[in-house]
């Protein structure tokens, strides 16, 4: 059975395109020949995403889109389909983080805030990637997080906006299954990202304190949940629905 993948014909719409798991994920489909669009507030990281995409001699889309606005992403995912043609893979990673705060001292605006681009983010752009797959049928990965599959102190609204993806993704699993869009979810512990970085508070004693919680020693790569991405979107991972994906060092095992 072959081990690398090969997605030669294949359209892939990725939010949150600039940086970390997002960019590694455009990356990787673009080595394995599919064409890329991808998505995001800022111009210039994701000017930087696609010249990547474009080193693998594939064709590249920059679609400038805030998932908060559903008339934003409806209109990215048209210009893709303009641009590239059908989409055939969406992958949902737009996402933002919560600074560690007890619930009580987390505001209305802090959790709406959260709910809005890690969650209701993530439903608008499934709606508008189905809309857009149609009857070719296609494969959607949402990007959740261990938070999604345990509780974490101080983390109440953005756990909160990552377990909501995991309803998300089983629903609308069952809803289109049966129409050829294979739709799952990637749990990722804590990753070498930008994001990781302003969690940590960027200095080494924060940086020791979230690998503190990793039993394998180390924070994993976004490359590492791009792989896990690829093999979900591929024929090897095809008898898979509605799926939860936990790649995370270790860091949730024995916890329920």
């Amino acid at each position: 059975m072959p081990t690398t993948f090969d997605f030669t014909g294949k359209t892939v719409f990725i939010t949150g395109a600039g940086s970390g798991i997002g960019r590694a994920t455009a990356e990787a489909f673009a080595a394995a020949g599919a064409d890329v669009t991808v998505t995001g507030t800022e111009e210039a990281p994701l000017r930087e995403t696609a010249k990547l995409v474009e080193a693998q001699g594939r064709r590249a889309h920059v679609a400038i889109c805030d998932v908060t606005d559903s008339k934003n992403v409806a209109d990215a995912v048209a210009s893709a389909v303009q641009t590239l043609g059908p989409i055939s893979i969406g992958v949902n990673n737009a996402g933002i983080e919560q600074p560690p705060k007890p619930l009580a001292e987390t505001s209305d605006e802090e959790f709406d805030g959260l709910i809005a681009v890690d969650l209701r983010g993530v439903f608008v752009a499934m709606k508008y990637e189905i809309l857009a797959m149609g009857e070719s049928g296609g494969s959607i990965v949402n990007i959740s997080s261990g938070a999604g599959v345990i509780g974490i102190k101080g983390q109440a609204a953005y756990a909160a906006a990552k377990h909501g993806i995991l309803g998300l993704t089983k629903c609308a699993a069952l809803d289109y299954a049966d129409q050829g869009i294979q739709i799952n979810a990637i749990c990722p512990g804590i990753v070498e990202t930008p994001m990781m970085s302003r969690f940590s508070g960027g200095t080494p004693e924060g940086r020791a304190r979230v690998i503190a919680q990793e039993p394998i020693g180390r924070m994993g790569t976004p490359e590492e949940i791009a792989s896990a991405v690829l093999w979900m979107c591929s024929d090897l991972g095809g008898f898979t629905i509605g799926h939860a994906l936990v790649v995370d060092g270790g860091q949730t095992v024995g916890i329920s």
